[in-house]
């Protein structure tokens, strides 16, 4: 039977805290131990180890960060919707560093699945549809969205930008102005050329001159 007061929950929250105040990467069960006061042992009847307090951790932050860009997209779109979406990326991860790189813990197939991570891709889907694309280019373009706010947040928070100028706020701002004037002028796709199948009939050629040929007039 678990220690009275400790369960599943309270130990990922509990985890989620430490996550925001030492780090994700410093999250175990025996630093979790620590904190209850109990030894490691006593948390096993409710996490089977660290990687799955690690899981937990990061199905918790994909839930609260989803809640928080729905409701920033709520009766928004385009311009106003990708700022307000950026923003709540941003903000949460400025708020809660540890949860927000738990939520590119790596997961299982499965557990990905049933986690809010399908949902971050739905609301982005939503957003871009203000953008009018079409297949594959939506495609891209979630990633791209991806890509860029997590780029950027990555790098203010380790500190990247804090001894140059401009200001980092400065930079956030262009850069939605630039992801918006990209995803309003999308390009289109540059055409590929066909390859020839194995039925296909072999293109003309013009055949070289054999010895009985005329020879070519000259001026």
């Amino acid at each position: 039977m678990g220690r009275v007061g400790l369960s599943t929950r309270r130990l990922v929250r509990a985890g989620a805290e430490l996550a925001d105040e030492e780090g994700f990467a410093q999250v175990t069960l025996s630093a979790l131990a620590r904190r209850f006061g109990v030894k490691p042992a006593s948390l096993y009847a409710h996490v089977r180890s660290s990687d799955d307090l690690r899981t937990g951790i990061a199905l918790l932050a994909l839930d609260e960060l989803a809640d928080r860009a729905a409701d920033a997209l709520a009766g928004r779109a385009g311009k106003d919707a990708l700022s307000a979406f950026a923003e709540a990326y941003r903000s949460y991860a400025r708020e809660h560093p540890g949860r927000y790189a738990a939520t590119r813990h790596p997961l299982d197939h499965e557990t990905a699945l049933a986690s809010a991570g399908p949902r971050h891709a739905r609301m982005s889907r939503a957003l871009l549809r203000g953008y009018a694309l079409d297949e594959p280019d939506a495609t891209h373009a979630v990633r791209l969205l991806g890509s860029v706010f997590h780029g950027f947040v990555d790098l203010e928070l380790s500190g990247n930008f804090a001894h140059s100028a401009p200001p980092a706020e400065e930079s956030w701002h262009r850069t939605l102005d630039a992801l918006d004037h990209l995803l309003r002028t999308w390009p289109p796709a540059p055409a590929t050329a066909s390859v020839p199948g194995p039925d296909d009939p072999a293109p003309a050629t013009t055949p070289a001159p054999g010895p009985d040929s005329p020879a070519p007039a000259t001026t």
